[in-house]
């Protein structure tokens, strides 16, 4: 197993540091998504809200939704009875909630302070659930996708986003350079947290993408796992059923 990486590197869990790193720059996360990935974050969700949709589900968990990017876009395109998203920072929580009022969706998304390793919900209650660029920031990676998988119906869908590293010469090279420094640069400036976007990085290269990643699905529970790159391996999109 890859080593753990924390953002500020101090004696308190993961959890807590995660927290509080997103806490921090919750009013600039949206502004440097767009910027730092050039707008290509949209597309990414787009594949998993479609790839989400093949199912038409009804009940739909968001976990690590953040400022709730994916359960909105959930909401407009799938028109599900229900959508809750959870977080551990409650700053991220709050905008999430500003956010879906502002498109009236607040009669389907519900925003709740929540821990992927310790989602409290019955077995068996969602007909999907996604993670979006959150899987990394488990404190222990198998024990969330347990949870998720413990929580989603039999035969539902969960689906996850996630960076993975690109391969191809010379990308692979000009991205590392970009996301090891410009990207942690650009970000300071902007968030005013030194570690956040250090972290972002660190936290790419340890985590067990592909078919690693793939296999911690399966020993989680899940079935008929697939999983596609996306702009050339910058993105993976990983998806399997209960």
């Amino acid at each position: 197993m890859s080593k753990s990486v924390t953002p500020y590197g101090t004696d308190s869990s993961k959890k807590e540091q995660v927290a509080k790193m997103f806490d921090s720059i919750a009013p600039r996360y949206d502004l440097l998504n767009r910027l730092l990935s050039l707008g290509i974050d949209v597309k990414w969700r787009r594949h998993l809200v479609e790839k989400v949709g093949e199912i038409d589900p009804k009940s739909i968990l968001d976990v690590a939704t953040g400022t709730g990017d994916v359960a909105i876009m959930l909401g407009q395109i799938l028109e599900p009875e229900s959508i809750v998203g959870i977080d551990i920072a409650k700053n991220m929580l709050e905008l999430g909630r500003r956010k879906a009022s502002e498109r009236n969706l607040e009669t389907i998304i519900s925003f709740q302070a929540g821990d992927s390793e310790n989602l409290d919900f019955e077995n068996n209650t969602f007909d999907a659930v996604t993670v979006a660029f959150g899987v990394r920031n488990f404190e222990h990676t198998l024990l969330g996708l347990k949870q998720c998988q413990r929580v989603v119906k039999p035969g539902g869908r969960f689906a996850v986003l996630e960076f993975s590293k690109p391969t191809i010469f010379p990308f692979k090279q000009i991205f590392q350079f970009y996301f090891k420094y410009i990207l942690p640069l650009i970000g300071r400036i902007t968030s005013k947290d030194s570690k956040a976007y250090g972290y972002l990085f660190e936290s790419v290269q340890n985590f067990p993408e592909g078919r690693q990643f793939a296999l911690l699905m399966a020993e989680a529970g899940f079935k008929n796992i697939e999983f596609k790159r996306l702009t050339l391996g910058v993105c993976t999109l990983y998806w399997g059923e209960k």
